[in-house]
């Protein structure tokens, strides 16, 4: 496990478990919140944002989280591993509600991008729903049977998976 992937709902603890996997793996972490939009919430180019993701998954380690399902391809033909955090619906709503609370508004430097807005409250809600079906499609298309694929469906699972990780990395 050198090169990760991380995909999912916003709320489902992405920026979380990339935290922990990339200290587990001493592997650089990229929130992809955190390189596609600047300070004022302006988002990058998306050419400009692809190209920076060929950058970083040509690097020998890496864990990468974040959906943005345009350029998925990318780090799925390069991951050796694809973690999806597929948790239920009210538990991503959950998240982002409660990450708020922790963390406040704005960039937090650690992964922690919060703007809640209606059009994030209505994203999640429909995730399962409207983009789960693509990212799945995607998986299957450009990662199944080349990289190891992990199905998280919850915060418990993730945590035991975190440590079955470490306990074979150490």
């Amino acid at each position: 496990m050198k090169k990760v992937a991380i995909v999912g709902c916003g709320g489902s603890g992405k920026s979380y478990l990339a935290r922990e996997l990339g200290k587990i793996l001493d592997a650089p972490v990229t929130h992809l919140d955190a390189a596609y939009f600047d300070d004022e919430w302006n988002a990058l180019p998306m050419d400009a944002f692809a190209e920076l993701q060929r950058k970083l998954v040509a690097e020998p380690r890496w864990v990468i989280d974040g959906n943005y399902n345009s350029t998925l391809q990318i780090r799925l033909e390069s991951c050796d591993t694809l973690v999806l955090m597929d948790v239920p619906t009210i538990s991503a709503l959950y998240g982002i509600f409660s990450r708020q609370l922790r963390h406040g508004a704005g960039h937090k430097g650690n992964g922690v991008h919060n703007r809640i807005h209606w059009g994030v409250i209505k994203y999640v809600a429909t995730y399962r729903r409207k983009m789960r079906p693509r990212v799945l499609a995607k998986i299957d298309e450009f990662a199944a049977g080349r990289a190891d694929v992990v199905l998280l469906t919850g915060r418990r699972q993730t945590r035991r998976w975190l440590n079955q990780v470490a306990a074979d990395h150490s």
